[in-house]
């Protein structure tokens, strides 16, 4: 059997390290070709002395040096930095696979270049569908580069279509855990501080990802995402508050059917299940004990939890206004774990932002590096204000 040669962007993070996890129960079927990071470069450094890829790329132009220095009895892994090297790592002919592991907006570009090379993507990085949904479907079937969901409820919902074919859908439910803050008040919700957020009932992630699942901006973007992936206007993808992450996603179909998939909390089986399909194959894992769980579900509260319904209106309007919500969003995130501005504060001010930045209805990739930059600005003067 021919091994799967695997590129990872964003090897240091969350779901990169459950990545290389999958990749070390199965080195007969799976090999890292490239790994890449941002900053960690000692841990970078580590990952590419256990699974010897081909190269590595630290994104931070100013940390190659340091990484050269960790790697410098390791001739045969070569060593590139920023972000030109990234674009033009996931082009190189032995990959099969790239997973797009990077967070932010910074993933969009190596995700267009990998798909102009007709490779597999292995969908991680949910700003690269919520910013350019659109250009990023044309491009994936112009070049036949196959998309693979990696995000445990797009995962889910992959799962339950396999098998059948052209059935129609009537309806995609989304679960979300709701974070650490469901039953919270505004009030209560007006307090919270960031460690307040950092601690999440049922995933492991980081920050970023942590705090967007706080707000729900994290169930949001996945409604974007679910929209492109699986052709389904956002009328019929209803969120469902799952408290337990068991259920992982369902979907209805016309006949009044409903497949779910169900399992514990563990990223590691999405990943595994992109890296094999169309196969399933053994990962050593806990198991799902259905008689230790009860299974609830509510709808999510639009008034406590903003940032969902601009998700929806984002994607109503359609054009640029996703891309605005991501990057206000990035903003805050970030404004918020630095504590310059406060939990509620973060869904005013990305409504500001998208009533503030110009729309374009027919948005190419300029047009996306623009806006980007534009709802940047306008939310940190916002947010600064």
């Amino acid at each position: 059997m021919k091994k799967r040669q695997i590129a990872i962007l964003g090897s240091t993070g969350s779901i990169g390290t459950q990545a290389l996890e999958v990749i070390g129960q199965h080195p007969d079927r799976f090999e890292v070709y490239c790994l890449t990071a941002n900053n960690r470069v000692e841990l970078l450094a580590e990952q590419a002395r256990r699974f010897s890829p081909a190269a590595v790329v630290i994104a931070n132009e100013a940390r190659r040096g340091e990484l050269c220095s960790l790697l410098a009895d390791r001739p045969d892994i070569k060593v590139y930095a920023g972000a030109q090297a990234l674009d033009e790592i996931v082009e190189a002919g032995p990959i099969d696979m790239v997973l797009t592991a990077m967070v932010g907006f910074a993933g969009l570009s190596p995700t267009i270049h990998a798909i102009r090379q007709g490779k597999t993507i292995c969908l991680a990085n949910k700003e690269t569908l919520v910013v350019a949904g659109s250009l990023i479907c044309s491009l994936a079937a112009r070049h036949h580069a196959a998309i693979l969901p990696v995000d445990s409820e797009h995962s889910a919902i992959f799962q339950c279509l396999a098998g059948e074919g052209d059935t129609p859908v009537e309806k995609l439910l989304l679960t979300a855990s709701g974070g650490p803050f469901r039953n919270f008040s505004l009030d209560r919700l007006a307090a919270v501080t960031k460690d307040d957020a950092l601690h999440h009932p049922t995933w492991d992630m980081g920050a970023k990802i942590t705090i967007d699942s706080a707000t729900m901006m994290n169930k949001g973007f996945e409604v974007i995402e679910a929209k492109w992936l699986f052709g389904v206007e956002p009328e019929r993808i209803q969120v469902l508050v799952h408290p337990q992450s068991i259920v992982h996603s369902a979907v209805q179909f016309v006949d009044g059917a409903v497949k779910a998939q169900l399992g514990v909390p563990d990223m590691r089986l999405p990943i595994q299940y992109a890296f094999s399909y169309p196969e399933r194959i053994p990962l050593a894992s806990e198991r799902l004990d259905l008689f230790s769980h009860r299974l609830e579900f509510f709808e999510p509260d639009m008034e406590k939890f903003r940032c969902l319904g601009l998700a929806f209106e984002a994607i109503r309007r359609g054009g640029n206004a996703p891309c605005v919500l991501n990057a206000a969003n990035e903003v805050v995130n970030r404004g918020f774990l630095e504590g310059r501005c406060g939990f509620l504060q973060m869904s005013e001010i990305i409504e500001k932002t998208m009533d503030r930045v110009a729309f374009d209805a027919s948005a190419t990739y300029e047009t996306y590096v623009q806006t980007d930059a534009e709802a940047r600005r306008v939310a940190a003067g916002i947010m600064g204000n």
